[in-house]
């Protein structure tokens, strides 16, 4: 497995001591959390950071921690969800981004990097993504990836309680070509 993918203006590599805080202060910024039910304590995030790099070693794929001018931006990259719906198992593939780095294309050139290596090296033949109904940035997001979305694939996150705001969810799928 490779440790780090490159495109035109990112790297996406495995994850750092030093990611985690900015990574903390990604968390808890209530404008990039908004689609989430809570900000992230420092504790939690870096539970969360570990919980990610563990993944590579457990996947063979991950969350890349996203570098832009050498300073790290946030993350993308696959996982697999850790919750039971109708569509799962599955690979997910997911972004979270500080907002400074918001409207520049990072999101897309990042997941559209990390498709090909799962297409390609994982031999993934599909990969899905979901978020709140409410979060149309990450919705354009899987649009411009070539994601498609089937509105009776839509679900109740198991995670959430019914009569949540954020409990309803939009599911996005894209297949190998």
């Amino acid at each position: 497995m490779a440790d780090s993918i490159r495109t035109e203006r990112l790297v996406l590599r495995r994850w750092r001591e030093d990611d985690k805080e900015p990574f903390a202060a990604l968390n808890a910024d209530p404008v990039v959390m908004e689609h989430f039910p809570a900000t992230l304590s420092r504790e939690d995030s870096d539970a969360l950071a570990e919980r990610i790099e563990a993944g590579f070693d457990e996947h063979g794929f991950g969350l890349w921690a996203v570098e832009a001018d050498g300073e790290f931006i946030g993350f993308t990259g696959l996982s697999v969800p850790r919750f039971t719906a109708p569509f799962t198992p599955c690979v997910e593939i997911g972004w979270r981004l500080a907002r400074s780095a918001w409207g520049r294309g990072y999101a897309t050139e990042a997941a559209r990097a990390s498709l090909e290596d799962g297409f390609g090296r994982a031999g993934l033949t599909e990969v899905i993504s979901f978020t709140a109904v409410q979060n149309v940035r990450s919705q354009a997001v899987m649009r411009r990836l070539g994601m498609t979305h089937d509105p009776a694939d839509d679900f109740d996150h198991p995670a959430l309680p019914a009569g949540h705001p954020l409990r309803r969810h939009v599911l996005y799928r894209i297949r190998r070509q």
